[in-house]
């Protein structure tokens, strides 16, 4: 095995943890959207799955980390889109239960 598979290998490996902690999330917000009645946008993070793997897929056929500007922006737009939906989410969580308790 070369260096140039090894990198390949362990870049679409790590796309199945990542694909997993999304689903994780994406569970919560449905849930949290099902008995809450606020929307949590749940749906995006299969999007942004969908982002993540194909941006690992166009690194490993790239065989290069860094240059590749259609990766570098498929990882900036799936990043983006994360931490938007986790802080959408946690606001939602979080300034709900502040505003039940002070009532």
């Amino acid at each position: 095995m070369n260096d140039v598979s090894l990198h390949q290998f362990l870049v679409l490996y790590t796309w199945f943890p990542l694909a997993v902690l999304l689903l994780f999330m994406l569970l919560i917000a449905r849930f949290y959207q099902k008995f809450s009645g606020e929307r949590t946008f749940f749906w995006l993070y299969i999007l942004n799955a969908i982002l993540f793997g194909a941006m690992c897929v166009r690194y490993a056929s790239m065989g290069i980390v860094v240059g590749d500007i259609v990766s570098d922006i498929l990882a900036l737009l799936a990043g983006s889109l994360l931490i938007f939906l986790v802080l959408l989410l946690r606001f939602r969580m979080i300034n709900k239960k502040k505003i039940d308790s002070t009532l």
